[in-house]
């Protein structure tokens, strides 16, 4: 029998709007008890001094790419696990653009059973597949993925022809599971790899205008409103986006929608020095998209921050910026550098922040995570906002460190996590 006492932790719980310093203990992974002060406690209870450290809920990740299979070199299953752990997270969900890719029951029945061989680890959610190969064309056995266990459907990636989205939404209505899109129209896109304005004409990049993304996510809305499919909307990034989901909401289309950590805290005045672990897609967009998307969590727009944690080998990355491959880590990164540059700041409070990295994502899944009370299961995250570490290889779990922040001092890391 395992007892912990967490003595003077600051917890926070969005479901119950609480926000105070308390003792609590865990006991065999379950909430026995929380007090200003527990004194009736058995001697063997292992006691830990938590003042100024906060324990909130598992954290959730929406959505990020696995390197395995096919990319190992990137970042394995395992690798991955530990990364999540080290970030507070206690669910992560693995996007299908493995090779091969997860259009197929058996590979997901791999992934699972690869997670169960490791040590107590998050909770491993696999997105299916839409189409085969994520070819766009041809629906993939969507049954027989639900049947598996998929927490999803997402090809997590850009759609050209609607005719396959509407058809889309017809088949999967009747399995009501997650339905997730990347709206992004890549003809408007082109071969842009920084967001249209004056910062992409003074750096120099070839741009991509806001329409690639807006137009993509009004036609979306157009096909849930008539269909009546339930939808995400991954990797909003701009302003006007916010716009148009605000209103499809208030018209009660039947939608949520996620951002990404890193198009919350960086615009297009960072891509000046050309670091490749910018090259995101969709790009950073300016102060205003990303003030609106800020906003837009508070509010209830957007209803969750998804981490997209996308690892690439030095050799992908270390090229001229255009040609890198877009996307960075973010799982062990997201929780700390939230909370200094939105909690400690005051824009957000902490319940905002937590909220929107735990409960909500996990209602996105369709998936509920608990109050943190007595005779609950111990899903927590306990984290030290003011600890400080070097990012460098040594202290990352992840295999690559394609970050912005690679290098850098780092303030809060997360000290423990319990899993459900």
């Amino acid at each position: 029998m395992t007892k912990e006492l967490l003595k003077q932790v600051r917890v926070i719980d969005p479901l119950r709007e609480i926000d105070e310093v308390a003792d609590v203990l865990i006991v065999d992974g379950y909430i026995q008890a929380i007090a200003p002060q527990i004194t009736d406690f058995s001697p063997d209870t292992a006691i830990r001094d938590c003042q100024g450290l906060i324990l909130g809920a598992g954290l959730v990740d929406l959505y990020s790419h696995s390197g395995e299979p096919g990319f190992e070199e990137r970042e394995t299953l395992s690798s991955f696990l530990q990364a999540a752990t080290a970030g507070g997270f206690t669910r992560v969900s693995v996007l299908p653009d493995t090779s091969p890719v997860i259009d197929k029951p058996a590979l997901v029945t791999q992934l699972q059973q690869h997670r169960d061989q490791q040590k107590p680890c998050p909770h491993l959610h696999i997105w299916g597949a839409i189409t085969l190969d994520l070819a766009g064309k041809q629906l993939t056995e969507v049954a027989d993925l639900a049947a598996a266990g998929v927490v999803g459907f997402t090809d997590g990636k850009s759609w050209e022809n609607l005719g396959v989205v509407r058809r889309v939404l017809e088949y999967l209505q009747p399995f009501g599971k997650p339905v997730a899109f990347w709206p992004c129209d890549r003809h408007l896109a082109a071969n842009g790899t920084m967001r249209e304005g004056a910062e992409a004409l003074r750096i120099g990049l070839p741009p991509i205008p806001v329409s690639a993304e807006t137009t993509a996510i009004a036609s979306l809305l157009e096909l849930v409103a008539d269909i009546g499919t339930p939808v995400h909307i991954m990797r909003v990034s701009t302003a006007r986006s916010v716009e148009l989901i605000a209103q499809a909401k208030a018209q009660g289309v039947p939608i949520t929608a996620s951002t990404t950590w890193m198009h919350l805290l960086l615009d297009t005045t960072s891509i000046k020095s050309y670091h490749t672990s910018l090259h995101l897609d969709p790009p950073l967009g300016n102060n205003q998209d990303m003030l609106s998307l800020r906003d837009g969590l508070r509010t209830g727009v957007i209803d969750a921050i998804a981490i997209d944690h996308a690892p690439y080998t030095y050799e992908e990355k270390v090229q001229a910026f255009a040609e890198s491959p877009p996307g960075a880590i973010g799982l062990e990164l997201a929780l700390p550098l939230l909370w200094q540059n939105l909690v400690t700041t005051g824009e957000f409070t902490a319940l905002e922040l937590w909220r929107v990295l735990s409960h909500q994502p996990a209602a996105c899944l369709q998936q509920e995570i608990k109050a943190i009370q007595p005779g609950e299961k111990a899903e927590l995250t306990l984290f030290d906002p003011q600890q400080t570490w070097n990012l460098n290889k040594a202290n990352l779990q992840t295999l690559s460190y394609n970050t912005p922040w690679f290098g850098q001092e780092i303030t809060g890391r997360v000290v423990q996590t319990w899993y459900n």
